[in-house]
């Protein structure tokens, strides 16, 4: 892939590119199509329904199965006695690294209290005070005040996802479940006319096949499957970010991928989904400390160990690399059996699970992946440079977690720009949906296909981002990381042909896209910012990169399938990406 340089406009709108799949063979109709069945995709779909949208959700998995349902601490939301949303948008500007959208962060901190009112009307239910019967509120780093909601202890994502879930089943919402979503489909004037997606063996369809539909809706999560090792489940391989790249969308921000301070360490060697150990564990009190039981974050910050999350990272990987090793601990032993059992049941079950036992030993911890904070870019109502697709949730760069999400936000932000995407597409649909056009129709001419990259390279697209774009950075790393993705693309098959299309290559193959564009917004942001830490810039540089990196996908040319086009952008905020009416509150 190339990258040209500069500050110029925007690129001009190109036709496309598409991965290699067979012609879908069957079809639905709707009025909107949902891709992701997380706390954004799933309360979209709730709102659109509700309505009187014809909806229909396409889930890579089960529908309880994505990435909500491993929210450990909360969402966040000024709910408190003295709690106002002026002091949560000062919280997430701190964390933001001076690159969040003030407009955005002041939508998400003004109406998230009354979404996540709806989300309890919904059903879910959150843990309360046994003396006064209030929501019990927490803290997590970044936070000056307790406004993290938590229920279960530490499973908030997933009494969510089974509320969100309930009332999709019990609203009769149609859903796709066990199907990858493969491209956008367009109809001949460029807007969106739906996505292709391949069902896996299950349901009532089978292989590829289509929803057509001139609103779609983007909520497939992240892409933490990119590096070896994650806090993201298996399916978060980044496909809704490569959708919108192949369709010709702007992407944001793709460089600052936050790496959760305190993963369970489980040995070097360890890859996939490893064990979350809350923030919240850190907001009750647990200690960093090193295998000498000093604690090391104490004077690094003034809110020591419950810093941003960038911040705690990088004091972990300071001190590791001071004295030799790849783990710190997290000691919490003072918090007692009970309190352990009560408050952390899910954390204290994975850590004995793996021979550990918190309550009697400090917990071994490293960072690793965790949340991407950009994503398809967006305005403030969730609309894309593509006219009639929307993106929400983590596959999204609202604006609102600029350089590093500030902690529980990421549940808040999903709920509240899912109302807002629901509201617009109301506000545009006519009979049948859209700005009032006729049925969805794709466009008779599909674009060029991408050659596939076999099942085998997905470990290799790891180890080369872990290696080169993990958590410390430097021109010689990103280079060779490049390079090296460079090389996959080049001869992709064993015999040097593509790989044959199929699930695990079309997994592959988004996973080394978004990959691909990571590193080159890596390479090119010369400064260290919030979650992105360059070792040969250390330092945080305003006067040339205080504004955000735009990517979008040239033309195809025979010697190179997808050029990629960087740009950057000014930080004053996220203007409205397609025609819009005055902003109106949902």
């Amino acid at each position: 892939m190339t990258a040209a340089t500069g500050h110029a406009a925007p690129a001009p709108a190109v036709p496309g590119i598409r991965l290699d799949a067979p012609t879908p063979s069957w079809a639905i109709e709707a009025d909107v199509v949902v891709v992701g069945s997380g706390v954004a995709g799933l309360t979209a779909a709730l709102r659109c329904a509700a309505t009187g949208l014809t909806t229909v959700i396409v889930t890579k998995a089960d529908l309880d199965d994505g990435s909500t349902r491993w929210a450990q601490g909360g969402i966040a939301a000024a709910l408190g006695e003295g709690d106002t949303p002026a002091q949560h948008l000062a919280d997430t500007l701190t964390a933001g690294a001076g690159l969040c959208d003030e407009d955005a962060v002041r939508t998400l901190v003004t109406e998230g209290p009354d979404a996540v009112r709806r989300l309890i009307a919904t059903g879910a239910v959150f843990d309360t005070s046994t003396a006064t019967g209030e929501i019990e509120l927490t803290r997590e780093g970044g936070h000056h005040r307790r406004r993290i909601a938590h229920a279960g202890g530490d499973a908030t994502g997933a009494e969510i996802s089974r509320a969100l879930v309930e009332a999709v089943q019990s609203a009769g919402i149609r859903t796709i479940e066990h199907a990858l979503v493969l491209d956008l489909l367009r109809d001949a004037g460029g807007r969106t006319a739906g996505v292709s997606l391949h069902v896996m063996g299950e349901g009532q369809h089978d292989g590829v096949g289509a929803v057509h539909a001139p609103a779609v809706v983007l909520a497939t999560g992240g892409m933490g499957q990119v590096f070896s090792a994650t806090t993201n489940p298996a399916v978060s391989t980044g496909d809704g970010v490569a959708l919108a790249l192949r369709a010709g969308a702007e992407v944001s921000d793709l460089e600052f991928v936050q790496f959760h301070p305190t993963v369970l360490y489980l040995g070097s060697g360890a890859e996939g989904q490893q064990p979350l150990i809350s923030e919240a564990v850190r907001g009750e009190g647990a200690h960093l400390v090193d295998a000498d039981g000093v604690r090391f974050m104490t004077g690094l910050h003034e809110l020591g160990e419950l810093a941003p999350r960038d911040i705690v990272a990088k004091g972990i990987m300071r001190r590791c690399q001071e004295q030799g090793t790849d783990h710190m601990y997290l000691d919490a032993r003072h918090f007692g059996a009970r309190m352990w059992a009560e408050r952390f049941p899910t954390i204290l079950a994975a850590c004995r699970g793996h021979g550990l036992d918190p309550v009697r030993e400090p917990i071994p911890v490293a960072p690793a992946a965790h949340y991407a904070s950009g994503g398809v870019r967006t305005d403030l109502r969730g609309r894309t440079t593509v006219p009639g697709l929307y993106a929400c949730g983590e596959a999204a760069c609202t604006g609102v977690h600029g350089a590093n999400r500030l902690a529980s936000n990421s549940l808040l932000e999903g709920l509240v720009f899912a109302e807002r995407i629901a509201a617009d597409i109301r506000a545009r649909a006519g009979d049948r949906g859209g700005d009032g056009a006729a049925p969805a129709r794709p466009a008779p001419a599909a674009p060029p296909a991408l050659p596939l990259l076999p099942a085998e390279a997905r470990g290799e697209v790891q180890r080369i981002m872990t290696a080169g774009a993990g958590v410390l950075r430097s021109a010689a790393s990103l280079a060779g990381a490049a390079a090296a993705l460079a090389a996959l693309r080049s001869g992709p098959g064993r015999d040097g042909k593509p790989a044959e299309p199929a699930t695990e290559s079309w997994e592959v193959t988004n996973l080394h896209l978004v990959a691909s564009v990571l590193v080159a917004a890596a390479a090119r942001r010369a400064e260290t910012r919030g979650c992105h830490w360059r070792e040969d810039h250390p330092d945080r540089d305003d006067a040339r990169w205080a504004r955000h990196l735009v990517v979008t996908l040239g033309a195809p040319t025979p010697h190179d399938a997808v050029p990629l086009t960087l740009r950057t952008t000014d930080t004053t905020g996220f203007p409205p990406v397609t025609p819009a009416a005055p902003e109106e509150k949902p």
